[in-house]
């Protein structure tokens, strides 16, 4: 059997540390850097000949850069003959243009999805898609792994009489993902129509669904500006909810993002490390983070050993 070698990218070295140690093993070498003309360069320091590689890249900070780099990963590594090449993205790049919703609006998405494809990905493991129908964009076979057994077992440790309180959507798009939360937990659940006159801006939000006397749970994929969540926050309480929290997969936290949240009504705002957050936290102490480690690197192991990967849909590995 192929041995497994994980190579990271530049976006997330910390995660990649910690699902090789994982894996009883540790990142693969490999060289990153620019030329004088910011071309991207990469040189891998090791044979992939007959190997199964696995390319770990979130897409977050310098977006395009990132992107560039895990294609050309890919592609020295299939050049190089390697047995079988699987990118890993714990966040899909361009994952919120997903659909023609204006005229002439791109599927940038789409795109992505033939990119990787072009570069010679023979799979793809990512986490929590913003619409799960990104995985049809592919024509080739995609993991998406859920944040949720590990949001479940936050709330169930860190939120007193959580048999009490109410897992609220801030948009309708969201409205599958709480359910599916509230269920497991046996709790009730809110949503949250909101109205949009330009993109990133609320205009208003309506609240479908009982918070009084309760601690409300917001859960979501992804807390980018956060206008969102901390409007739906100041909705909840106006609404009589005891605290706020918010549960985001992706914590992108761009723009005035960070100071919304801390002049905010939210009491803690828990995101997972598909995005490193170190800096984050020094600046907004709200944040909290959750380890999904385990998750993807026990997607890797299972999928390394041709094994069933259902059982991590609904269950944190030991």
């Amino acid at each position: 059997m192929p041995n497994i070698k994980i190579f990271a990218g530049n976006s997330h070295p910390e995660l990649a540390q910690r699902i090789a140690q994982r894996l009883g093993t540790e990142p693969s070498k490999v060289v990153l850097k620019k030329f004088a003309n910011q071309e991207t360069c990469v040189e891998i320091g090791e044979s992939v000949r007959g190997e199964d590689v696995y390319i770990l890249q979130s897409g977050c900070g310098e977006v395009n850069d990132h992107l560039m780099e895990m294609l050309i990963m890919i592609h020295a590594c299939k050049i190089a003959s390697a047995e079988r090449v699987t990118a890993v993205i714990p966040c899909y790049p361009y994952a919120r243009q997903d659909k023609k919703d204006k005229s002439r609006a791109p599927i940038s998405a789409k795109l992505v999805a033939n990119m990787l494809s072009v570069a010679g990905a023979d799979h793809i493991i990512t986490m929590d898609l913003h619409a799960s129908q990104i995985q049809g964009f592919f024509d080739i076979p995609v993991d998406n792994l859920y944040a949720e057994p590990a949001v479940l077992k936050w709330i169930k440790e860190n939120i007193e009489n959580w048999r009490e309180c109410v897992i609220v959507s801030p948009d309708a798009g969201g409205a599958k993902r709480v359910v599916s939360i509230a269920d497991r937990l046996n709790v009730n659940f809110a949503l949250i129509h909101k109205e949009r006159a330009v993109a990133n801006e609320v205009q208003r939000m309506t609240l479908v669904g009982d918070v009084d006397n309760k601690a409300a749970i917001i859960v979501d994929d992804l807390a980018d500006t956060c206008g969102t969540v901390v409007k739906a926050a100041e909705k909840l309480k106006e609404a009589g909810a005891k605290a706020v929290y918010a549960v985001m997969t992706h914590g992108v936290f761009s723009g005035p993002a960070l100071e919304r949240v801390m002049g905010s009504c939210i009491e803690a705002i828990v995101v997972s490390n598909t995005i490193p957050q170190h800096e984050k936290i020094a600046v907004c102490p709200k944040i909290q983070v959750i380890d999904v480690s385990s998750i993807i690197g026990e997607a890797i192991r299972r999928t390394h050993n041709g094994e069933s990967i259902s059982y991590l849909l609904k269950n944190i590995p030991l």
